[in-house]
């Protein structure tokens, strides 16, 4: 069995280690080591890689085509067509391409990041036919909350239908586009709804995303959607709870250059202590992504806090070396965990 180069040291590792504690003799050793081969080069990276790289190369194809004069006039021609017809020529496209992307799921199932590309591709032409179709009906109107609301039932029908969690994974990225800018309309754009700035708003969401997640898991036909709703409910909450340990619940930037960094360190602490319960959480109900989740955001809000309160005030040279220092001693400490030290006596 090739497997890749990483899995091979850690199993290396683990058999010795079975061996040294005589959990296994040296022939055992010898047998299971002999039953595995070290990939020569992982085909499976370059693979996902390039299909990403083809992708951002296709966007920028797109914009030199877009500087050519004749192509300019082509697609001001299009332009001039009705908003209808764009958004049903985007949706009849995006259909096909739907459409061959399932198909290929299905007789070319290990073509993962293929089949997952063009599975992207239609969900771009998606939203392409979704904005024209909310100029045609909208005209002039600046509430692009409307068009989001539209991509809402499309995205979570086409990634329930599909099982595929990339379209899922866009209803739930729409709906919090929504949601943020229909709460900016309904409070007149004033910054604040329901007295909560964006930041705070985001953490309400991303808190009851990540609940509703769990009603996911406990319906058998509804699990493979729960892990993408459960890490997008949890990325909503801490990059908006990190926002808030900067920003605090100041409506506008010039309010929040007016106050002491000290006067933020209740939305900080804050941060910071949920950061430590949710990575709590994590290793006693070995919940991975919690643990992943909690461990980031605390070191990230951790480098904020020192940012905030010693940039101006200490020497740079002082500043990066403490900086360095720590960074080496979270390396040192990550290398031991790498190498399975924690497991020896």
């Amino acid at each position: 069995m090739n497997i890749d180069r990483e899995k091979a040291e850690f199993l290396d590792e683990m058999i010795d280690y079975w061996q040294q504690e005589s959990i296994i003799e040296e022939e055992t050793a010898k047998k299971l080591k002999s039953s595995y081969e070290t990939k020569a080069f992982d085909w499976r990276k370059l693979a996902q890689y390039s299909i990403y790289i083809a992708l951002a190369c296709g966007v920028f194809a797109l914009g030199s085509l877009l500087i050519d004069d004749e192509i300019l006039n082509f697609i001001y021609q299009i332009y001039d067509a009705p908003n209808y017809v764009i958004s049903l020529l985007s949706f009849a496209i995006a259909a096909w391409i739907l459409h061959r992307g399932n198909k290929r799921r299905i007789i070319l199932p290990k073509q993962q990041f293929t089949n997952e590309a063009l599975l992207f591709i239609g969900v771009m032409l998606i939203a392409n036919g979704l904005a024209y179709l909310g100029k045609s009906f909208q005209g002039n109107t600046d509430r692009y909350s409307t068009i989001f609301l539209m991509a809402i039932p499309v995205y979570a029908f086409l990634g329930y239908f599909f099982k595929s969690r990339l379209i899922w994974a866009f209803a739930l990225f729409s709906l919090g586009a929504w949601f943020g800018t229909e709460s900016s309309y309904l409070s007149r754009s004033n910054f604040y709804f329901l007295g909560m700035n964006y930041p705070l708003r985001f953490v309400c969401f991303g808190a009851i995303l990540t609940a509703l997640s769990f009603t996911l898991k406990n319906i058998k036909k509804h699990q493979f959607l729960f892990q993408t709703t459960y890490f997008i409910g949890l990325l909503y909450s801490f990059s908006a709870l990190w926002l808030l340990s900067i920003f605090g619940n100041f409506a506008s930037i010039d309010q929040w250059y007016q106050v002491n960094q000290i006067q933020l360190f209740a939305w900080a602490l804050l941060s910071i202590s949920i950061c430590i319960i949710t990575l709590f959480i994590g290793f006693k109900f070995k919940d991975e992504m919690a643990r992943e989740f909690g461990a980031t955001f605390l070191i990230i809000n951790l480098y904020s806090r020192f940012f905030e309160y010693f940039w101006d005030s200490w020497h740079k040279a002082l500043f990066f070396f403490i900086l360095a220092i720590s960074f080496w001693l979270i390396g040192r400490k990550a290398e031991k965990i790498w190498n399975l030290e924690f497991l020896k006596k």
